[in-house]
């Protein structure tokens, strides 16, 4: 147990684990009901019992269908080492294209899409509430100050306060139930709806019913995130606590239902969720529901620092400035992400003003998502060689359920989908401007053999008529191969004003898929002057590659294998230890080379992503008083059409 009360390894099975899952994966789901059934109503063209039934139909088998079964049983299957999301499921593919890239790109941007509407309609409708006591009551205002708190801590850790997260949705579930059960023992004939008669017949008989379809994927949208908080609470506890989650809500969509049928064909403008309370319990309600919003809402800025920073570690995403404010493992805050989301959401709430003008926007960027992951989970599952009948009817049902919900989805786009459009292409844009041109340069890196400069490095190390750049002289290197480097790096040594030193180090970082993975290998090239390290780092453990490094060195000094004292006399007679340089290499593209269109695009995103990247220096936590940063062109060979001529002197 840490300081907080919260055990760190929650994804072991346990009540306690249970608890806590509801706090930080349900959130999102678990609010649904506070904007579903409204959005349903005030969208219909006509009310009647047929859409209140099929609605209530249409609400149980996409829960049913999308959430039991897709995600809860088959997605969540599709674990990298324990973490969960459309990066480990990209993670997990081995055969990495273009493709399944640009799948993931799509999906991902999406779902940071979501990660700034989810809070602004959650709040919003939970605060609108209070209009029942208040009509003119100021609910952009309140909830924009929410906002500035809850953004503002987030620097500060979450962990004092997550503790009670899992309680107080332990408390919203079972309102939820017993509020939904209150209603429905009066009119049980609601539950004709389970038959999946009145979905058909909703679809095909009532005006407009297909259009509705995007009001009712609501009651989805958080099932995305149920699968990208795998690694934070464990399969069993997400599945346990979902049979409780889904049995609660449930009750309260159909008990929401149950009210309506009750009003006899007279259709309200208050919120079914609120209606359904009893008239003493409206304002304990209320404020329950905005407690359950803000931890929905706080459950889903964790999952953007957690999506963006392993984008980061996947290469999909600029280096950013990240922190560890909390002790809890997995937990990470980006400064530069939390501002951006409190503009974002304080934007969409000022913009939409009422949570039913966001709607639209809400659906559209979860229903991208869902199709993306569908055809990734198909693609590594086909890698995995699993039936391909199976597979094609994972496809068939699932496209088609989700390609559903999308188009219904995009007939409002007009109304709000556009702005998940573009804030998805914003982040779409900087994700493919850094994947591919980080790729599209590494196309031209080239590689040399170490073996051939063995001598060199012996004889610049001990060559007394160059000056010393410093006693260890480090590069941070791309090369898999211990027997290979950059070419970049050789030209900096021995061409670029020849560099010596006593011991040179090549340092060789490695993201690896497992996301907790934390060792490091030793390969002494040339014993006491050229000694390669590599440092094998889970997508999900922070790259303190100085405080590595230095790691390193004592366990070489106390092996003996290297010995750190200072190589002038001067110091070393008072116990003075070494110094170190390090040096970084950045490569830039020159302007006299042609490329094709869609390279010179690729290279024009790729400058636009820079933008928002972190210095290496920063990025690494390398110590910025001891660091060079050197600039090299990429050499790229191209044929020449035409050499230039010499005019001799007559």
């Amino acid at each position: 147990m840490n300081e907080s009360g919260i055990n760190p390894d929650i994804r072991k099975h346990s009540l306690a684990g249970v608890i806590i899952t509801l706090g930080i994966v349900f959130g999102d789901l678990g609010t649904s009901p506070l904007y579903v059934m409204k959005a349903i109503v005030s969208g219909g063209n006509e009310f009647n019992d047929l859409l209140i039934y099929g609605s209530m139909s249409c609400i149980f088998w996409t829960l049913t269908l999308q959430t039991t079964i897709k995600y809860v049983i088959i997605t969540l299957r599709a674990d990298n080492n324990g973490e969960g999301g459309i990066y480990a499921l990209f993670a997990l593919m081995k055969r990495k294209s273009s493709w399944p890239a640009i799948l993931t790109i799509i999906g991902a941007s999406a779902l940071l899409a979501d990660g700034v509407i989810t809070p602004a309609i959650t709040i919003t409708a939970s605060v609108e509430g209070l209009r029942i006591f208040i009509p003119d009551f100021p609910v952009v205002a309140i909830v924009l100050l929410i906002f500035a708190v809850i953004f503002f801590m987030q620097q500060f850790g979450t962990n004092i306060v997550t503790g009670t997260f899992g309680p107080l949705m332990v408390i919203w579930f079972i309102m939820l139930g017993v509020l939904g059960f209150s209603q429905l023992i009066h009119h049980p004939e609601a539950l004709k709806a389970l038959s999946p008669s009145y979905t058909y017949r909703f679809l095909s008989e009532y005006p407009g019913g297909f259009i509705l379809l995007g009001a009712v994927f609501l009651c989805t949208t958080g099932a995305e995130v149920l699968y990208s908080h795998l690694g934070h609470c464990g399969l069993k506890n997400i599945r346990i606590s979902w049979i409780f989650v889904k049995i609660t809500l449930l009750l309260n969509y159909f008990g929401q239902g149950a009210w309506l049928i009750a009003q006899n064909g007279t259709k309200v403008d208050v919120n079914p969720f609120f209606g359904i309370m009893p008239a003493w319990f409206v304002l304990p309600g209320i404020i329950v529901a905005i407690l359950a919003a803000i931890i929905a809402s706080q459950a889903l800025i964790t999952g953007s620092f957690t999506l963006i920073s392993e984008a980061i570690s996947l290469n999909f995403w600029p280096k950013l400035k990240e922190s560890f404010p909390t002790p809890l493992k997995g937990y990470v805050y980006i400064p530069s992400v939390n501002w951006f989301l409190l503009i974002a959401c304080s934007f969409v709430v000022i913009f939409f003003k009422e949570s039913g003008n966001m709607q639209a926007a809400y659906g559209l960027s979860i229903a991208i998502t869902m199709v993306m992951t569908t055809l990734l989970l198909s693609s590594y599952l086909y890698q995995k060689g699993v039936n391909h009948r199976l597979i094609l009817l994972l496809l068939m049902v699932f496209l088609t359920l989700e390609g559903t919900f999308l188009i219904a989805s995009l007939n409002k786009f007009f109304n709000g989908g556009w702005f998940t459009v573009i804030l998805a292409s914003l982040f779409f844009i900087i994700m493919y401007g850094w994947y591919f041109g980080r790729k599209l340069k590494n196309r031209y890196v080239t590689f040399t053999n170490l073996n051939k400069y063995i001598a060199l490095f012996k004889d610049l190390s001990s060559d007394d008529s160059v000056p010393k750049s410093a006693t260890n002289l480090v590069y941070i290197i791309k090369a898999n191969k211990p027997d290979q480097v950059e070419s970049k790096v050789i030209q900096s040594i021995f061409q670029k004003q020849p560099k010596r030193a006593d011991t040179y180090w090549f340092l060789h970082v490695d993201r690896v898929d497992e996301p907790d993975r934390f060792d490091y290998l030793v390969t002494p090239i040339i014993p006491e002057v050229l000694i390669r390290i590599d440092f094998y780092i889970g997508f999900k453990v922070e790259p303190k590659i100085n405080l590595y490094f230095k790691e390193v060195l004592e366990d070489l000094t106390e092996s003996g294998e290297i010995k750190l004292k200072s190589s002038f006399d001067s110091l070393r007679k008072h116990s003075i230890a070494a110094d170190f340089k390090f040096v970084l290499i950045d490569r830039i593209m020159p302007r006299d080379y042609k490329l094709s269109n869609i390279e010179n695009i690729t290279l024009f995103l790729h400058s636009i992503s820079r933008i928002l990247c972190v210095s290496d220096v920063k990025a690494l936590q390398l110590d910025s008083a001891n660091t060079i940063e050197e600039q090299v062109p990429i050499t790229i060979d191209q044929p020449i059409d035409k050499r230039i001529h010499r005019i001799k002197l007559k």
